[in-house]
């Protein structure tokens, strides 16, 4: 059995699946504890694996991801979202988009779902601590840095400045807004923006790539962690090295179609990487020019 992975023993590379067992293919039954609607379209899911030697012995990283199985539907790579301290609930936030994510989002509080993992490489929190840390989500994409920044928050005082920059396309599409209190009190910068305002909305207006442009930085000391739409994270990285900031410090995390999340199925191939087994964090530098070529 694979001990739980946490950011010490996950190697950038290709280092074959970091799972719960030895068999990457078995699936745990998890139970559906709650239920919360985030935005239209999209909701949160805790889920408490049922059997509870198994759930003892789960771990995870943040920016890891499992894949969330109905049984004659499929399954659906999801990014796990909850603290990584506390793994025996794990909190999924998904938009029902396909088949498997509309079928789940039929199910209801107490029935039950198939998952497994922990997969993928997580956030480089522990190359980053002592360092500012800058979050720049675009819609969805902070529901896959949750869990960092939760795990940040713990851990305050490792880090420097910590700050989120978060944009949607409408002020009804910002992510958790009901925890922004908290990680401001937690001593973490939170920033939204939006493409078209709503009423009552007094934020700012425009591309987080706005707020990255204006913000104050220390280029020696920062680094930053990216999850969108694949043409922001590109704008990120680039309005970053204007910046001062080296490619090296730029991490984003890519959204993929997974199958086998085991590197098996090779529908997430990437250039020469898999995303499931090299990413879905990778460092800037290494997928650069990837980013780049147009997907067909």
């Amino acid at each position: 059995m694979n001990p739980s992975p946490s950011p010490s023993n996950l190697t950038v590379g290709r280092p074959g699946p970091t799972t719960l067992t030895s068999d990457p293919w078995q699936t745990h039954a998890a139970e559906i504890i709650d239920i919360r609607e985030e935005t239209p379209g999209v909701r949160s899911y805790d889920l408490r694996i049922v059997d509870a030697a198994v759930r003892t012995r789960y771990g995870f990283a943040p920016g890891q991801f499992n894949m969330l199985y109905l049984p004659g539907i499929g399954e659906a790579a999801i990014s796990i979202s909850s603290d990584p301290a506390s793994p025996e609930l794990l909190t999924h936030t998904v938009r029902a988009v396909g088949n498997v994510t509309q079928a789940l989002g039929r199910l209801l509080v107490g029935e039950q779902i198939f998952l497994r993992g922990p997969y993928g490489q997580p956030w480089p929190l522990g190359e980053l601590s002592d360092g500012d840390v800058i979050v720049v989500a675009g819609g969805l994409g902070l529901a896959s840095q949750r869990a960092a920044i939760l795990d940040i928050a713990r851990r305050r005082d490792r880090f420097g400045r910590v700050t989120i920059l978060h944009g949607a396309k409408t002020p009804s599409g910002l992510l958790y807004p009901s925890e922004y209190d908290a990680w401001r009190q937690a001593g973490i910068d939170v920033e939204c923006t939006v493409d078209a305002t709503e009423e009552g909305w007094t934020g700012s207006v425009g591309l987080v790539t706005d707020l990255l442009a204006t913000l104050p930085l220390d280029p020696g000391k920062s680094g930053i962690l990216c999850c969108g739409p694949d043409p922001m994270m590109a704008g990120v990285a680039k309005g970053a090295m204007k910046r001062g900031l080296g490619p090296e410090t730029v991490w984003v995390s890519l959204e993929r179609n997974m199958s086998c999340a085991v590197g098996q199925c090779g529908l997430c191939q990437f250039g020469p990487f898999f995303v499931c087994l090299d990413g879905p964090v990778f460092r800037y530098d290494r997928i650069e020019k990837l980013l780049g070529v147009r997907c067909l």
